[in-house]
């Protein structure tokens, strides 16, 4: 209080004290007191002298008197001036030590209360709370008591009461009132006995504030705790009744004995419980298995009779957990953040039910000039700390769960944020909720708010379940301190909590008086004090279900919300849209320039000129990569905590996944759009833009999901922007164009088909896919491509087969009688070989009518059947030719239509330099190899023109596999062209990622435990 308040007081008292004949002994005792209370001793003189100078004690009584006008008009001047500077709490505690003044000598006249009136006018105390005030002061009259303001504590009552009754075996009674307007408690005490408040004595009939966390002392060891008389007040209130019962309750974290030893706990509605201990005691498991988010090993937790873990759709959602960190959008507003929540909440209210719910919780908590502010993060906060608690807080407050759960809510907060939060907490349980909260050394105003603490000790042991005043003289008790009884400084009223865990974790000393690691009490001890001396809690259970407004959307509704909040966020983050988007032209622009490679000898840039081409495909398949990774890479990751809140509110996993893949995939066809216009314009890539868009955005869509699922494995950005390189460097050294899929490592290569290795990776479908299509369905091959490959087939036959298969005949006439050993076997491999070939043939000849299985065996061979080959060989050849004449034939006439038609602008010489490209022509027909044909376990491999050779069906319907730029894939007895069978390939992978997603596949692997080591 400070100095010029106290003289306005004591101007106060004086004016009051006049009246009547000047001041009573009563009086200035009671002014005397009053000064004890709030003054040091030193000054206590200073400012008695100052009473009498303005009351005028001790001079004549003529000469102290003066008219009550004069004295009103003081009165008016001195409220005014304290009217300013106090608040509506410290003005009734003024007005009732006012009442107290003139009730101090037994007598009310009427200018005494002609001033009280005057000054509880300008207090704006209305004259209903003055009556209560007076008459509770005075004792006068119960008439002004009633169940909403006034309980009574005692054996026997004097006279007939509306008041609530407490049945207390004292010599006369406690009476306590409430005044509702500014939520203040008094108590005042009537009879013989001693009685302590606070540990100082009362005085009987003396009026005294009962301030939260107060205590009585009985005479017979009882105690009245403030818990006790607040829950009787608010228990009046129309809400409904809540049992919360867990039964012997364990859990053990998997190999390990820590965990929570066996615990009951039993509360019902208004409670505000701490859960208290130090560092790694087990507060948060304690906490979050009472909320249900791990389930015990042993033992059960009940909400009003129903088992926690088996609420249904009514019961959903009466549960709320408020975690530590923050489960918030740091882009959206705090608005917003609140909306989103209650739509996924309150799917049942309409937009502006929505608005006034969200509305009216900002002003209760005191948000609501900060409703359109970003809440930011840690490093860049827009909103405090403090506001970002109560904003956490409130994400729950709207769907208005009977119990929550409260993790550590004032963590990093300073002390006056601390106290707004656990004001907060502690106005809801007023209102009929039950709260449970994990706090860390709380200061004496914030223990003293708790109406219960639970306090764990080391190895998850409970020690305490109680009162938090009785927990220090519990402490004490058993410490054997002799001031067991002192609890609450006799001066301040504060507590010390922290003397608690002094006592619970004291130290022996040792013979050289240092203190040792060694405690005087084991956890294990204080268990078993708390298993022996402390009253197992006993609560009714409930049978009526909880009113519950609890309601989740439709899946698909859910789908629209996580959307729409998502974007939101997304779009209000201006420095994630300009990288993502401008990322992509970026890139382009860049690798188009360096490439962009023009002919020394003409000076002039031409498509078909330009070496780079493959290089441009795999690095724009790396970019895809690269880009459908970095995007998605985080997107779990910086979700993870809000996950863990929404799987608690059983929202779907599903909906939220397809939010973020649809995101994604837009993002990622904006980004690959962008990047294939102005890479392929610079590159002067005509008219393929859409089909290079669709094959690219179907590898960022792979590497979105891919993404997806390394964020969901990981716990650290950084980890995953480490792996991404991991990913990347394979698929390039994989791709098929860095490194011939011939010429890898034996135990992983293979000769005609792409290696499974190869398969696996992206790149290498998508690389496939925009080499094919762009060689063979740009406007210069597209025409004559089937009469291309049908002349390139033919003399492929003609110039390697026919003569390999001559060579391998020949080899067999020369050595078929031969009786050397190897010379026979080395026979018999040449003629299973040319047995293969010739059953593998689409052309057959004049060997139609002969059974090629069981005629080209060794034992059979004869010189017929030798010259039936030659004579077979020399006539594919023949057919061969013909073809290879006319598939040149049909080439020029498709071109002379072409370029003398008048639809078309069709000139061969000048769209191949526009179209055509040398060196991605020398790639798909692999026209440089030095080997155009090998054998390869009695068949022969076909190694040039690539493009034109479409592999052969097998038996195996489901056999797709390939040589790498085949111009089409066989699958399930259909030819698929390339393009399209790879584009499949692609989006078959892209779903299995999603089903390894939703199935944490991915997280699982990453967790076990020889991959954590």
């Amino acid at each position: 209080m400070s100095e010029e308040i106290l003289r306005a007081l004591i101007r106060l008292f004086a004016v009051i004290s006049k009246q009547d004949g000047g001041v009573t002994e009563g009086e200035r005792n009671y002014v005397m007191a009053f000064f004890r209370q709030q003054l040091g001793h030193d000054d206590i003189e200073k400012y008695i002298a100052l009473y009498d100078t303005y009351s005028g004690y001790g001079e004549d009584s003529a000469k102290s008197t003066t008219t009550s006008l004069e004295d009103s008009v003081l009165a008016l001047r001195v409220s005014k001036k304290i009217n300013q500077t106090l608040t509506q709490r410290q003005k009734i505690i003024a007005i009732i030590e006012a009442i107290g003044l003139i009730n101090s000598d037994d007598v009310f006249s009427e200018l005494e209360l002609r001033v009280l009136d005057t000054v509880a006018t300008i207090f704006n105390i209305s004259d209903e709370t003055l009556t209560l005030l007076r008459e509770f002061v005075t004792s006068e009259s119960l008439r002004a008591y009633n169940e909403s303001c006034t309980l009574i504590a005692g054996h026997q009552i004097r006279e007939r009461t509306d008041a609530l009754f407490l049945e207390l075996a004292i010599a006369g009674q406690l009476t306590f009132i409430y005044e509702k307007n500014t939520d203040l408690y008094f108590v005042k005490y009537e009879g013989s006995e001693d009685l302590s408040l606070n540990s100082m004595p009362i005085i009987t009939r003396k009026s005294y504030l009962f301030p939260v966390g107060s205590t009585i002392k009985l005479p017979r060891g009882q105690t009245i705790y403030f818990s006790d008389i607040i829950f009787r007040f608010t228990r009046l209130h129309d809400r409904d009744k809540l049992s919360f019962i867990a039964t012997d309750l364990e859990f053990n974290f998997p190999n390990s004995d820590n965990g929570l030893k066996k615990l009951s706990i039993e509360e019902s509605e208004g409670q505000l419980v701490g859960i208290m201990g130090a560092s790694g005691s087990g507060k948060t498991t304690l906490l979050r298995l009472l909320a249900g988010i791990i389930k015990p090993k042993n033992g059960e937790i009940k909400l009003n009779s129903i088992n926690i873990s088996k609420l249904d759709t009514h019961m959903e959602g009466s549960i709320g957990y408020v975690p530590q960190d923050d489960v918030l959008f740091e882009d959206l507003t705090v608005y917003q953040n609140l909306y989103y929540n209650a739509r996924l909440s309150l799917s049942n209210k309409t937009n502006d039910q929505l608005d006034e719910i969200i509305t009216t919780g900002l002003k209760n908590l005191g948000l609501e000039h900060t409703k359109d502010l970003k809440v930011g993060n840690v490093l860049k906060q827009t909103i405090s700390g403090g506001q970002r608690k109560r904003l956490n807080i409130a994400l729950e407050l709207i769907r208005q769960p009977p119990v929550l759960f409260v993790d550590e809510p004032t963590s990093g907060l300073s002390s006056r944020d601390s106290e707004n939060v656990i004001d907060l907490l502690k106005e809801l349980t007023l209102l009929g909720k039950l709260v449970f909260v994990v706090i860390h050394q709380p200061s004496s105003d914030i223990y003293k708010m708790f109406d219960k603490v639970i306090i764990m000790d080391d190895g998850g042991y409970p020690i305490f379940s109680g009162n938090p005043i009785g927990a220090i003289s519990y402490f004490k008790s058993i410490s054997q301190q002799l001031d067991h009884s002192k609890v609450i400084c006799e001066s301040c009223g504060n507590v010390n909590p922290e003397q608690i865990f002094n006592i619970i974790e004291a130290k022996v000393v040792d013979e050289f008086g240092n203190f040792s690691d060694k405690r005087k009490v084991s956890p294990e001890k204080w268990y078993e004090y708390f298993n022996t001396k402390l009253k197992k809690p006993e609560v009714e259970e409930i049978k009526k279900r909880p009113n519950n407004v609890f309601k989740i959307p439709s899946l698909l509704n859910q789908f629209s919300i996580f959307l729409q909040r998502d974007v939101f966020s997304k779009l209000a983050d201006k420095q994630y849209l300009l990288v993502n988007l401008l990322e992509a032209p970026f890139l382009a622009l860049i690798l188009a320039y360096v490439i962009r490679y023009k002919n020394s000898s003409t000076g002039e840039y031409l498509f078909l000129n330009n070496d780079n081409i493959p290089a441009y495909l795999l690095m724009s398949i790396i970019v895809a990569l690269f880009l459908g990774l970095s995007v998605s890479a985080e997107e779990i990751i910086k979700d993870r905590k809000l996950r863990a809140r929404e799987k608690f509110l059983h929202l779907s996993k599903s909906s939220y996944l397809l939010s973020k893949v649809a995101i994604l995939f837009t993002l990622s066809a904006l980004q690959i759009l962008l990047f294939v216009l102005i890479g392929n314009s610079i590159l002067e890539l005509k008219h393929m833009t859409w089909s290079f868009w669709l094959i690219l955005f179907s590898t960022a869509t792979f590497a979105n999901m891919l993404g997806l699922n390394i964020s969901s494995a990981f716990r650290s950005a950084i980890t995953v922007y480490i792996i991404i390189p991991v990913i990347l460097i394979p698929q390039m050294i994989l791709s098929g164009l860095l490194f011939n899929f011939d010429k890898l490592n034996n135990t992983i290569s293979s000769q005609g088909v792409v290696p499974l290795i190869g398969d696996t990776m992206t790149s290498r479908w998508a690389l496939e896919a925009l080499a094919v299509d762009l060689f063979k369905n740009n406007n210069y091959e597209y025409p004559i491509f089937e009469a291309d490959s049908k002349m390139r087939n033919a003399s492929y036959k003609t110039a390697y087969w026919i003569k390999e298969m001559k060579n391998k005949v020949n080899f067999v006439a020369n050595n078929f009688l031969n009786k050397d050993e190897l010379i026979r076997a080395n026979v018999g491999d040449a003629l299973l070989t040319i047995k293969n070939e010739i059953i593998a043939e689409p052309y057959k000849g004049k060997l139609v009518s002969i059974d090629i299985d069981s005629a080209l065996i060794l034992e059979r061979v004869s010189p017929k059947l030798l010259l039936l080959l030659h004579n077979y060989l020399k006539e594919a050849e023949d057919h061969y030719n013909e073809a290879s004449v006319e598939g040149q034939k049909k080439m020029d006439r498709i071109i002379g239509l072409l370029e003398n038609s008048d639809k078309y602008e069709y000139d061969a010489t000048r769209y191949k330099k526009l179209y055509f490209n040398e060196n991605l022509s020398t790639l798909v027909r692999n026209s440089d190899t030095k080997d155009r044909i090998i054998e390869v376990n009695n068949h022969f491999v076909r190694k040039v023109d690539l493009i034109y050779f479409e592999p052969p069906f097998t038996s195996n319907p489901v056999n797709y596999r390939a040589h790498m730029y085949a111009p089409k894939k066989h699958f399930l007895g259909m030819s698929i062209d390339t393009f399209w069978f790879n584009i499949g390939v692609i989006w078959a992978m892209t779903i299995i990622l999603y089903i390894t997603l939703y199935f944490n596949v991915f997280e699982t692997i990453v967790n076990i435990r020889w991959f954590k080591r």
